[in-house]
């Protein structure tokens, strides 16, 4: 039976939801989840209770536990591989996602049986608009105003995501190389260089409280590691699409203008700021990044 003829039904989708110190999340996250049979949550090692919450709250959800941080597309493979449904549905713990929003998803997918990837309009708190689709930046610049209909885009956000399994398989999942930032570009860049259909849904909105997702006291290590990972995977994924030359050019770039912020971010020190502009320039230096990436 194809997916065409199902009826759109909850049974068919596998909410797959990583975290890592995300216990402040899971309450919402039970709350929303609630009515789905299938929902795999997948642990980076986190060190607060996030795992207690889960079993407290949703104790019909898969656990898997590893025992360090891979990585978000390592973690989200190692879901997928469990999964048995039509479809799985990637949600970043600080989304709100609720079972009528995956069924219209469903719907639009029972519409366009050849997709690869689904996903709806992301906003942030206050109602304001994310943009989190486009084409891809290799190929061109998105231009004009929002989707205000279903269309096919270049590239969607990783955040919230509809998988077809059937197609995505045939793709592959995330480069486990990424191990954060840009292991969505380089998927959707598959899925696009693939011509399979990704698709935006406008009428579907779904909060984003983006960065939400890892809790604790000190928020400034955070940004030192999302600077640090963020930078790296952007060299990858140039070298990745453009050669090891493009990714040395990248990299002297973004070092120099990171240097030359560096003394303006500590006139007036905003702990998040200034965290993530230093994660940025540790992980431009990392020895072992440059004998992996940039080595001849």
């Amino acid at each position: 039976m194809s997916v065409s003829d199902h009826v759109p039904d909850l049974d068919q989708v596998t909410v797959i939801v990583v975290t890592f110190n995300s216990a402040h999340c899971i309450e919402a996250l039970a709350t929303a989840l609630k009515g789905f049979a299938h929902v795999i949550f997948v642990d980076n090692a986190s060190h607060d209770h996030t795992q207690q919450e889960v079993r407290q709250r949703m104790p019909g959800a898969q656990w898997i536990g590893n025992d360090q941080n891979l990585g978000f597309g390592a973690a989200n493979n190692l879901a997928l591989r469990h999964v048995k449904t039509p479809f799985a549905f990637l949600l970043n713990p600080d989304c709100e996602a609720r079972a009528n929003d995956v069924m219209l998803l469903l719907a639009a997918a029972q519409a366009h049986p050849g997709f690869a990837i689904i996903v709806p309009q992301l906003t942030q708190a206050t109602g304001k608009l994310d943009i989190n689709y486009r084409w891809p930046s290799t190929e061109w610049s998105s231009q004009g105003p929002q989707a205000d209909g279903p269309c096919c885009v270049g590239f969607v956000c990783g955040a919230a995501m509809l998988f077809n399994m059937g197609t995505m398989r045939g793709v592959g999942f995330f480069d486990e190389s990424f191990f954060l930032y840009y292991e969505d570009d380089d998927l959707c860049k598959r899925v696009f260089d693939q011509k399979k259909q990704m698709l935006v849904i406008p009428s579907v909105r779904l909060i984003h409280r983006s960065r939400g997702s890892v809790g604790g006291s000190h928020r400034w290590r955070s940004e030192y590691w999302r600077g640090y990972h963020h930078v790296q995977s952007k060299i990858r994924f140039s070298k990745k699409y453009e050669g090891v030359e493009q990714a040395r050019i990248l990299r002297r770039r973004v070092l120099a203008l990171a240097l030359l912020a560096l003394p303006f971010r500590l006139l007036v020190p905003v702990p998040r700021h200034v965290g993530r502009l230093a994660g940025r320039i540790g992980g431009l230096l990392s020895s072992r990044f440059l004998r992996q990436v940039l080595s001849a």
